[in-house]
């Protein structure tokens, strides 16, 4: 077992399971948190992470493949590649790969709820959504303006081009862009430099 990642809600570690190398998303146990709360909340959070994999995966949406669940841990394919966040540049075409893919996702009733060029990889196959662990099903509009305005604040100038192949892709496109231009209106979701 080799530790590749770790998050303020969980580890990732690479492991044999069932005679293959997979990825266990290991939700451990948080002291400061009362155990039947702690246990609780890292129950429900790991099934619903679980669940929006899935149901993204039979959407078509390109996820790691979920292989296996239990009480506090996800088993998934491992994808080769590099995340978005770790290129000195994005390369072209993208930025409207992000548009649609977004897109399949909240057209399939879900929010990622962290939908940042951290969570975008590209694996072998093409774009991957990773790391589904504030993912939501919903159909809340205001929640997947948030999807967008997370990923516009992360992706910088290539937004214009997710932006224009979002709407054009998701059904609920041009309502959801009109509510991303709300939201950032609203004070605690502006900009603010010094001057």
């Amino acid at each position: 077992m080799r530790l590749l990642s770790q998050g303020a809600e969980a580890e990732i570690y690479t492991i044999r399971f069932i005679g293959n190398k997979v990825a266990a998303k290991v939700r451990g146990r948080k002291k400061y948190r009362v155990e039947e709360l702690d246990t609780e909340l890292r129950e429900g959070r790991t099934r619903r992470e679980a669940r929006c994999m899935e149901r993204a995966h039979r959407a078509g949406v390109p996820v790691p493949r979920l292989v296996a669940c239990s009480r506090f841990t996800l088993y998934f394919e491992i994808l080769e590649g590099v995340v978005l966040k770790d290129l000195e540049s994005i390369p072209e075409g993208v930025p409207r790969e992000i548009g649609r893919v977004l897109a399949k996702l909240h057209d399939a009733g879900m929010i990622h709820g962290d939908f940042t060029t951290a969570n975008l990889m590209l694996a072998e196959n093409g774009l991957n959504i990773i790391d589904f662990g504030l993912s939501e099903i919903t159909k809340s509009v205001e929640g997947r303006a948030i999807d967008l305005l997370l990923i516009k604040r992360s992706l910088g100038k290539g937004y214009p081009s997710l932006e224009q192949s979002y709407v054009k892709s998701c059904s609920e496109g041009d309502v959801v862009v009109s509510k991303l231009k709300e939201i950032e209106k609203r004070g605690r979701y502006q900009i603010r430099t010094i001057t």
